[in-house]
């Protein structure tokens, strides 16, 4: 196991690791243990009762946090005609069709997030094995293949963040920086443990909720009480 540097040892102290706060008292704690001499960013963790092996409890989707992220996401669009023009009017960074395909087959990633209109699909689709690893390949559970580019787009650029549920039934998500009000990270926070009891899908049996935390870039992780998630 790694040596924990001396300033993460000291923040680990004021977490009491058998407790699990409410979201208040969470964020308030997380915001006395990140000491860095940056603008942290803010990660929310849930662990759920679903077995990702099946399909039906597979859990992945996408929604706007009310406060965002805290980071401009640099998105691209792959798209022709109006819907090119669309794009580049609702402030997308990157606008195209081949061009932009071979610029990524030629090792370009410059940007945060792919969207591109279902016609493009059968040509973005052979940029699969370099999109699909880090994990930027457009998806219509995310919102991100679709004719409505202006939406998609100024969602995106307004805080929209994904989740997908991993081999170990966790999901972890942005919840902005440390330097946001307490009360716009817990409202952020809200909105995403919302959004996921409200994707629990009908085969999942037990808890669903089973538990949650926060952290900091890097500070340690924080419990929090998610029971009142779970009626």
């Amino acid at each position: 196991m790694a040596k924990r540097s001396k300033r993460y040892q000291e923040a680990a102290k004021l977490v009491d690791r058998s407790n699990a706060y409410d979201a208040e008292e969470a964020i308030a704690l997380l915001k006395e243990t990140a000491k860095a001499n940056f603008d942290e960013t803010v990660e929310a963790a849930f662990r759920l009762g679903v077995d990702p092996k099946k399909a039906d409890q597979q859990i992945r989707g996408a929604t706007v946090l009310p406060n965002g992220t805290g980071k401009t996401q640099r998105v691209l669009v792959f798209a022709k005609g109006d819907k090119a023009t669309e794009a580049d009017n609702a402030g997308a960074d990157y606008v195209g069709e081949q061009d932009l395909i071979n610029k990524i087959n030629q090792g370009w990633f410059d940007f945060d997030v792919v969207v591109a209109t279902p016609d493009m699909m059968a040509e973005v689709g052979k940029l699969g094995r370099v999109l699909g690893p880090k994990g930027l390949m457009p998806n219509p559970k995310t919102g991100t293949v679709t004719f409505e580019i202006e939406k998609a787009v100024n969602e995106i650029k307004a805080g929209k963040v994904e989740y997908r549920v991993d081999k170990s039934a966790n999901i972890h998500v942005p919840l902005g920086k440390i330097s946001f009000d307490n009360q716009k990270l817990v409202e952020n926070f809200e909105a995403i443990a919302e959004t996921l009891m409200k994707a629990k899908p009908q085969a999942s049996k037990g808890i669903y909720m089973r538990n949650a935390s926060v952290t900091s870039t890097m500070g340690p992780g924080i419990k929090i009480d998610v029971s009142g998630y779970r009626s």
